[in-house]
């Protein structure tokens, strides 16, 4: 551990849910080294600890919470921490990130990553310190909601929010399979959103996870450089995040909106009318809503919000994301803002991703509209119907009636019904529902989803630059701007920095800044390529575990048929689509930049030249 740069606590806390025994491992040099830290660790952890047969529910698969080499450090907004696992919606490995204070306090502990393993005997909550874990009985909290989780936890640990709580919900517990964790700080809330790492969690028998404050504090390389050039990105970080300090991510709605890229009536559509989007958006939140601004730690920006709906009970409650008014909202063709926010709180309450819930009842809604579920399947399957949207949340948390059905995600329903025709209103990837971002409208998004080790995430290739026209309606060098994406974000998450910070005053692509904070941090010396080769390191292990798991090949590369056969229909992106044919030039663009075979695997010789032979076998 010695070797170790001293930003780094050198850690990693295995701890086994069944018989409640703890080991400490040391992080070795090379491996940070290689893979950095958040991410990077996470993938390292779960393709050397889940054999590619476990399945997602399987005792053998690991939950990992890892942090990064920036966790507080001068570097802004590393306020985020990752959970790595095998997802029970595509299978394949998922890392979520979220923010708050649990990574930081993390961080304290001198434990870059904590791994639970197995699972436990009841229900339980593990709790953690620099001295190490324990798994503490938690039967009473069966069927609470999570903050109410987060707030009881607290309590039996009696020093109030210097303990750090991220929890599951009744969905986690009834292994939705798109069930999150959401962690309530005293100053904002962190959702660890997708792939369903509150149902595996759920699985294991752990209702929150808890971590006390220590004593680890990360000493820089070079302090006073990291300092000067973090101070130096202050005033354009502020600058790009004007939007968000103001209105969060709902800001976007009426822009978005405005291009005629975003989803509406289970994508069918791609625009609504300016006074459909301007009655859920960031600036009617901000006028009616919205009651103070909340932020993760060491961030400026405080991006996230409160609101208060008097009217339905609810005095506070976390602002909802753009991502979830797409899911919940224009996908719904519901447009009443206050079921909309009673919907997302009761997900939030009920601990499930808004995107994959949202995204799965649009799709059985459409499924009901085209007679492929029965007319007694559900009172709820009308689109429009706001207060049908916030029964079905209750209905799928529970698992009763049509919830059942929805908590297996849209895929799997599909696969219940007709699936010839019901494949054909799929909106999703790999298993995993589209986050807001037209795979139509945006070129970088069609080859970056069909790409994705996450399926339909939003994180792997961004979306940001395309909104400033950037590949966004051309393939001319889309595959590789895609892949780049994705090295970016690998980066990003292994920093744990947060995504709005690092492109809003970072730099969207890697750069010689990000070379050079953690050259500040660490001490090694890494110019852009380096960093360009850890994140390329990071996605191809991603890569090689998911066709590992047999689910990463060609035929998977692929986008659903809507995006693929039907342009959208009407408004300023008409007529654009990608079709099979499109897709195909641009994957095989792509295999040839990344190396990769034909089939899409990671060549022996790009393995080699990754440093990741030892994962071949």
């Amino acid at each position: 551990m010695s070797d170790l740069p001293s930003t780094y606590g050198g850690e990693i806390l295995h701890v086994y849910l069944d018989s409640g025994e703890t080991e400490r491992e040391e992080l070795a040099l090379e491996d940070a080294r290689l893979f950095l830290g958040g991410n990077g660790l996470a993938v390292e952890l779960v393709a050397d600890r889940v054999p590619p047969s476990a399945d997602p529910f399987d005792a053998d698969n690991v939950v990992v919470f890892a942090v990064g080499p920036m966790n507080a450090t001068p570097f802004q907004s590393t306020s985020r921490g990752v959970v790595g696992f095998v997802s029970p919606m595509t299978n394949g490995f998922f890392d979520s990130t979220f923010g708050g204070t649990f990574p930081r306090a993390q961080k304290t502990t001198g434990f870059e990553a904590i791994a639970l393993h197995g699972a436990a005997d009841e229900l339980s909550y593990v709790r953690i310190t620099e001295d190490g874990a324990s798994v503490e009985p938690a039967v009473d909290l069966a069927g609470q909601g999570t903050y109410e989780t987060c707030e009881a936890v607290r309590e039996r640990e009696g020093v109030g929010y210097d303990t750090h709580v991220i929890a599951a919900g009744p969905a986690g517990e009834n292994q939705v399979r798109y069930a999150c964790l959401l962690h309530e700080s005293e100053r904002r809330e962190g959702v660890a959103g997708r792939g369903g790492s509150g149902a595996v969690l759920g699985s294991k028998n752990v209702k929150a996870v808890a971590i006390r404050e220590g004593e680890f504090e990360p000493e820089l390389a070079d302090a006073d450089g990291l300092r000067k050039l973090a101070t130096g990105r202050m005033k354009p970080l502020m600058e790009g995040t004007e939007m968000l300090q103001e209105y969060g991510t709902s800001g976007l709605v009426n822009p978005i909106n405005e291009m005629g890229k975003l989803g509406q009536h289970n994508n069918r559509y791609e625009q609504t009318t300016p006074e459909n989007a301007e009655a859920i958006s960031g600036e009617r939140f901000r006028e009616e809503f919205v009651t103070e601004d909340t932020t993760c730690a060491n961030c400026a920006v405080a991006c996230g919000k409160h609101i208060a709906v008097q009217s339905a009970g609810i005095t506070e409650a976390k602002i909802p994301e753009f991502e979830s008014l797409f899911g919940t909202a224009t996908m719904q063709e519901v447009y009443d803002v206050k079921r909309v926010m009673e919907a997302n709180d009761l997900c939030d309450r009920l601990g499930m991703d808004t995107i994959s819930w949202g995204v799965t009842v649009a799709f059985a809604r459409e499924c009901y509209e085209e007679g492929l579920l029965p007319e007694d399947a559900s009172p709820h399957l009308e689109f429009g119907d706001a207060e049908g949207l916030v029964e079905l949340a209750k209905l799928t948390a529970r698992r009763e009636g049509i919830g059942d059905r929805l908590a297996a995600g849209s895929f799997r329903l599909a696969e219940s019904l007709d699936a010839e025709e019901a494949t054909r209103y799929l909106h999703g990837a790999k298993g995993l529902e589209f986050a807001a971002h037209s795979p139509r409208g945006l070129k970088g998004m069609a080859i970056g989803y069909a790409t994705s080790t996450r399926g339909g995430s939003h994180h792997d290739t961004r979306p940001t630059l395309q909104y400033q026209a950037e590949h966004d309606e051309t393939t001319d060098g889309t595959a590789e701007f895609a892949a780049r994406s994705q090295h970016f974000t690998a980066v990003g998450d292994s920093l744990t920095q947060c995504r709005f910070v690092s492109e809003g005053g970072w730099g969207e692509r890697l750069n010689e800044r990000y070379a050079e904070a953690v050259q500040y941090a660490t001490g090694w010396d890494l110019d852009v390529d380096d960093i360009e080769r850890i994140g390329e390191r990071i996605y191809n292990l991603e890569r090689l575990v998911n066709v590992q798991r047999g689910i990463a090949g060609r035929e998977d590369d692929t986008l659903p048929y809507r995006v693929m056969h039907e342009a959208i229909p009407d408004g300023p992106a008409a007529g654009m689509f990608c079709p099979p044919e499109e897709l195909e030039a641009m994957l095989e663009e792509y295999y040839a930049f990344r190396g990769w075979d034909d089939d899409g695997r990671p060549t022996d010789e790009t393995l080699e030249r990754l440093d990741l032979e030892r994962f071949a076998a």
